[in-house]
C-alpha cells in the first residue's frame, strides 16, 4: 500500500474502499473483509446511510483505530455553519468514533450560496481535534477559487468523479497547483471499464483484470482511488495492483478512452 502526503502534514493512503450504495446492514461485513485484505482506508458520507455498519465493521476488525483512515461527508441539505457542526455530531455518533480522518463537503450545492459557511464550520470542527483534516468533493475549480479567498484553511483534497472516460485534467492540475490532492469517485466509470476491450487488452499483457489496470491507472496518475465492491474476491482483486507498472503504450490507450462523459452530475447542476 502506498500512502500520500496531505498538505496538513497527515497521510492517506492512496488507495481505499468506497461504501457508496452499500446498504448498512451489509457494510459491516463489507468494511471487515476489505481490512482483513490489507485496506487502511474507507471512505463513507452521510448520505450513504451506512455510516452505522462501517463503524462497526471498523470495531470488528483487530486494526487499531489509528491505523485506518476515516472519511465522511456532509450532504447538501445540511449546508450552513450550525447545521453542519451537526451533521458532523451525527455522523461521529453514527460511526461511534472520537475523530474522522477526514472531513468534506460533498457537493458545493452552489444555488445555495452557502458553501463557504459550510466549510468554515469545517475549519472549527478541524480545530477541536475531531476531523484531523478537511476538504471538499465535487468541487470545480471556481468553486476552489472562492474558498481559497474567502476562508483560511487549503483543502487537502478533492474527491470527483474520475476515469478513463473523465480524466479531469483541468481539475487535477488546478488541484497540484494549490497543494491538494485529487480522489477519484467512481473510478471505475460505475463498471464501464469491465469488459472494455483495450483495458482487456492491456490487463492481458500484465496478467490482470481491465479493473485492476485502471485502478494501476489512477494510482501512476497520482489520485487517491476508492473502489467500491461488496464482493469478498473483488475487494481483494482491486487491492492487488501495486505490482503493476504501465508502460508508454499502455497509457496512451488508457488515453484514448477520453470523452468526457459523466456518470453523475456536473457540479454546477446539483442543489
Amino acid at each position: 500500500m502506498t500512502s500520500l502526503t496531505l498538505n496538513d502534514g497527515h497521510v492517506i493512503p492512496q488507495l481505499g474502499l468506497g461504501v457508496y450504495k452499500v446498504a448498512d446492514a451489509l457494510a459491516a461485513d463489507t468494511v471487515e473483509v476489505a481490512l482483513a485484505a490489507g485496506y487502511r482506508h474507507v471512505d463513507t458520507a452521510a448520505l450513504y446511510e451506512n455510516e452505522v455498519g462501517v463503524g462497526q465493521g471498523l470495531a470488528r476488525s483487530n486494526v487499531p483505530r489509528e491505523d485506518v483512515f476515516v472519511t465522511t461527508k456532509v450532504w447538501n441539505d445540511r449546508h450552513c455553519y450550525d447545521e453542519t457542526l451537526k451533521a458532523f455530531d451525527e455522523s461521529l455518533a453514527k460511526l461511534d468514533l472520537d475523530y474522522v480522518d477526514l472531513y468534506l463537503i460533498h457537493w458545493p450545492a452552489p444555488t445555495q450560496n452557502r458553501y463557504v459557511e459550510t466549510y468554515r464550520a469545517l475549519e472549527a470542527i478541524r480545530a477541536t481535534g475531531r476531523a484531523r483534516s478537511i476538504g471538499v468533493s465535487n468541487f470545480h475549480p471556481h468553486h476552489l477559487d472562492r474558498l481559497l479567498n474567502e476562508t483560511e484553511v487549503v483543502p487537502v483534497l478533492n474527491q470527483v468523479e474520475l476515469h478513463p472516460w473523465l480524466p479531469q485534467a483541468e481539475v487535477r492540475a488546478y488541484d497540484a497547483a494549490h497543494g491538494i490532492l485529487t480522489e477519484a469517485w467512481s473510478p471505475l466509470a460505475r463498471g464501464r471499464a469491465i469488459g472494455n476491450r483495450a483495458l482487456d487488452a492491456i490487463g492481458a499483457r500484465h496478467g490482470k483484470s481491465a479493473a485492476q489496470i485502471v485502478i494501476a491507472w489512477h494510482l501512476a496518475l497520482g489520485n487517491v482511488v476508492i473502489p467500491k465492491s461488496v464482493t469478498p474476491a473483488r475487494i481483494r482483486a482491486n487491492i492487488d495492483v501495486f505490482d503493476i507498472s504501465l508502460d508508454a503504450d499502455d497509457l496512451a490507450a488508457i488515453a484514448g478512452l477520453e470523452s468526457g462523459e459523466r456518470t453523475g452530475k456536473d457540479p454546477d447542476d446539483l442543489d
